[in-house]
């Protein structure tokens, strides 16, 4: 809606705290479905190991360091060169990478004959076009896409065709199995390291200061809750004349600082690495305030010399690798490092806000005038729900319905003796907390005492809907007020007793959170005394 500019500025003036007060007016309520929390910001989600990434890619950058990107694929004859010894055990690690062979294929009579029969006329300069594409694809001319149609185009057919005739006289490729070559998918970032400081050292002023965020490979005997067989590592080496263990001390606070880690630990890493000189392997152990614990999270040392001088580094270099899977779920909370990677592949968590969205009004009057009507109806219940009985109220309104004139009359009324014309419930709301709803009252006055933590724990802890029990039955009300208009009923009488259900309440839930609640053995529990007796007349 608009608002009359000129006409709250002569008010304002006139006076100004009554216009201010009056402003109020102006700001209507949205319409129920649309309320918070069943509407929600929308915005993109990053997977918590991309973010945790970033964050750490920015943390390098701040210190210092320049981004690279290291060699993935890594002969084996690397391994040897910087594990020395311990190469083979290194190697069980890794994955080599095959590739199907090229197989040697002859074009004789019989292939000929067998292409024929699939209705191509096969003569010497198509026979000669076609040896020319096979031994191509031999030599490694052609690649294995290209194929089909190199086939297809020698034979002067279809591309289909084409791939009919590679099926048909070619079964020698169906037969292929892959062979393993040297090369190898990269398990240490160290592997990449060496390859990349041999090319640089000699062209680059030092100091150096790299990193590289990036995927490694590990071959698991099996991924468990603290092992993938793919991870990312965040390494970085520090390179110069002067370096050691220290850089490694100062690398890794500054780094983990910026993450809310405050105190650290170095304890020798007992595993001794050969690629690293003797005693400067070391574990890193960060404190978490909001852990409150100490976690092992990096490890650092400086490269040993031997390798380094197997790739005519001739300084020292000081290398750390961080695993960011283990830090992201740190930084997250998780406990199973498969649930936070792969989500998609185990069960998805709605959180209470989540759950709360998808809890909505059933039945709501679809025109404007009687859902204005139902919110009019709301306010005189809760205004006379202490009245003490027998009482009723009444309230009327004409409607201009199908251009005829309709006056609906309705009637609330409580007709036991030393009751009130609404039971306690009216006003219990709605909330959800740790997956279970519960009905809340505003106080929790004749509530047993075993229920109140929960409910006080639920109130202050958990999500509202926003939605009371009164709202749902009065605009389930209105809607069969709505209905019976279309239908052409007179008069019918409404009812809600005890609430037991959601469905009491003209309440509706998503399956999707109902199946977390479910599967989960969390609540629904909305009970609560309701007593709602109305009387509805249309003339």
């Amino acid at each position: 809606m608009r608002f009359d500019t000129k006409k709250i500025l002569e008010l304002a003036e006139k006076d100004f705290e009554k216009s201010w007060r009056e402003t109020k007016t102006l700001i209507k309520e949205k319409h129920i479905d649309y309320r918070y929390p069943r509407i929600k910001p929308i915005y993109g989600k990053p997977h918590p190991v991309m973010e945790t990434i970033e964050r750490l890619r920015q943390a390098y950058l701040r210190m210092g360091f320049e981004e690279v990107i290291n060699p993935i694929i890594v002969d084996e004859i690397e391994i040897y060169k910087q594990f020395g010894p311990e190469a083979m055990a290194v190697l069980d690690r890794c994955f080599y990478l095959g590739g199907l062979p090229r197989p040697d294929v002859g074009l004789g009579n019989d292939k000929v004959e067998i292409i024929e029969n699939l209705g191509i006329k096969v003569d010497e300069e198509k026979k000669e076009k076609l040896r020319e594409v096979l031994h191509s694809y031999k030599k490694g001319s052609i690649d294995g896409d290209d194929l089909v149609f190199e086939i297809a185009k020698a034979l002067n057919v279809s591309n289909e065709m084409g791939l009919k005739v590679l099926e048909t006289a070619f079964p020698e490729f169906k037969d292929l199995k892959p062979e393993a070559s040297t090369l190898t998918l990269r398990s240490h970032m160290t592997s990449g390291w060496f390859i990349t400081l041999s090319y640089l050292i000699k062209k680059r002023k030092l100091p150096l200061k790299l990193f590289s965020i990036d995927r490694c490979f590990r071959r698991e005997q099996k991924e468990d809750r603290s092992h993938l067989m793919s991870y990312h590592s965040a390494s970085c080496v520090v390179v110069g004349e002067d370096v050691s263990v220290d850089d490694g001390k100062v690398v890794a606070e500054g780094l983990l600082e910026q993450f809310g880690f405050t105190k650290f630990k170095f304890k020798p890493d007992e595993k001794k690495s050969k690629y690293y000189t003797p005693e400067t392997q070391t574990e890193v152990y960060a404190f978490h305030p909001k852990l409150n614990e100490w976690i092992e999270v990096a490890t650092f040392g400086v490269y040993s010399p031997i390798a380094l001088a197997k790739y005519d580094i001739d300084v020292p270099v000081m290398n750390l690798g961080l695993g960011v899977e283990r830090l992201a779920m740190i930084i997250y909370g998780y406990e199973d490092v498969r649930y936070m990677v792969y989500p998609q592949f185990y069960e998805y968590n709605l959180s209470d806000r989540e759950i709360a969205g998808m809890i909505k009004i059933d039945k709501v009057p679809i025109l404007d005038e009687l859902y204005n009507f139902a919110n009019e109806l709301i306010d005189i219940c809760i205004k006379n729900k202490d009245k003490e009985s027998p009482c009723s109220i009444e309230v009327k309104k004409e409607f201009d319905f199908n251009r005829e004139k309709k006056v609906v009359n309705v009637e609330i009324f409580e007709n036991e003796v030393n009751k009130r014309l609404l039971g306690p419930s009216v006003l219990n709301e709605v909330y959800v907390y740790d997956s279970n709803i519960y009905g809340i009252p505003p106080t929790f006055e004749g509530i047993k005492e075993e229920y109140i933590p929960i409910l006080k724990k639920a109130k202050e802890e958990g999500v509202s809907t926003g939605i009371r029990y009164i709202d749902g039955i009065i605009y389930k009300l209105v809607a069969k007020i709505e209905e019976s208009l279309l239908t052409n009923i007179d008069e019918f009488k409404f009812r809600v007793p005890i609430v037991r259900s959601l469905s009491d309440i003209n309440l509706k839930i998503d399956d999707l959170a109902l199946k977390q609640i479910m599967g989960k053995n969390k609540v629904i529990d909305v009970r609560g005394p309701v007593f709602l007796n109305a009387k509805v007349k249309i003339n």
